[in-house]
């Protein structure tokens, strides 16, 4: 078992009970969740990691001309549904992605997107992204640094909501304690910013920092879309089981993105 899982297993304990015990319970999906589709897709667990698919921004060509959607595609996923899987509980399915057009998308109520400083939403997006949020929906957003992929990303949220500010996720908020108490910011790096020190040691060398915890809330105060900037949370599930990569930063990594899921499937 790599390191990591070893740390978070013996952390899990009453944390991991209370998310089997809010499953059972049955408050997983919000009423608004009743769209049926014949695509064949089978919905047969209880919760699916969704990834969202875009066209990149004019001139944002991905690496080996791969759309960035797919950055770290499928690895992140596989890695983070497993620790998913042996640290709560949920009957988790396997990783699927979809177009935020596709109407499939009303069937998963938790859906990641990275790399959003390179993504070019149309006006048939940006509308339904704003109805699959106001339905109970919950975006992740991640891997996007400085202030060019910042104005990216906040000029499309604007024309989701237009006027709603983006805010500083507060200490108090639910998300930092539905089931880990988060008090950390520590910021996660991708692994392109971790360096050798002279004495050994591994250090992140990222030309953007701090890191940022934001979030846009609705009109009744839920979070619907959690925002992590200067960092790259889906780089520290991928690279888990890498030696080079700290753990204390992948343990956090995994920590935030279980209070994602358990926060999105219980508000």
């Amino acid at each position: 078992m790599p390191p990591i899982m070893q740390l978070m297993r013996r952390r899990t304990g009453v944390a991991a009970a209370m998310a089997l015990l809010l499953l059972a319970a049955g408050a997983l999906l919000p009423l608004a969740w009743t769209h049926q589709h014949d695509s064949g897709d089978t919905l047969d667990a209880e919760f699916y990691f969704i990834r969202l698919e875009y066209v990149n921004l004019a001139g944002a060509r991905g690496w080996s001309g791969r759309p960035w959607w797919r950055q770290d595609w499928p690895a992140a996923e596989n890695h983070f549904l497993q620790g998913i899987r042996r640290l709560t509980g949920i009957d988790a399915g396997e990783g699927r992605h979809v177009p935020l057009t596709d109407d499939r998308i009303f069937d998963y109520p938790w859906a990641y997107a990275t790399q959003v400083g390179y993504w070019d939403l149309s006006v048939a997006e940006t509308d339904r992204l704003r109805e699959y949020l106001l339905r109970g929906g919950f975006l992740v957003v991640d891997d996007f640094y400085g202030p060019q992929d910042w104005e990216v990303f906040r000029a499309s949220m604007e024309r989701v909501f237009p006027g709603e500010p983006i805010v500083d996720i507060d200490e108090g908020d639910p998300l930092l304690h539905v089931l880990y108490d988060l008090d950390q910011r520590t910021q996660i790096p991708g692994l392109r910013h971790l360096r050798m020190s002279p004495g050994g040691q591994i250090v992140v060398e990222s030309p953007y920092s701090p890191p940022r915890w934001r979030g846009i809330y609705d009109q009744q105060g839920r979070l619907v879309v959690a925002i992590n900037f200067n960092m790259d949370v889906g780089d520290a599930w991928e690279h888990a089981d890498m030696p080079e990569y700290p753990e204390p930063m992948t343990a956090l990594a995994y920590r935030f993105g279980i209070n994602y899921i358990v926060y999105a499937m219980t508000h």
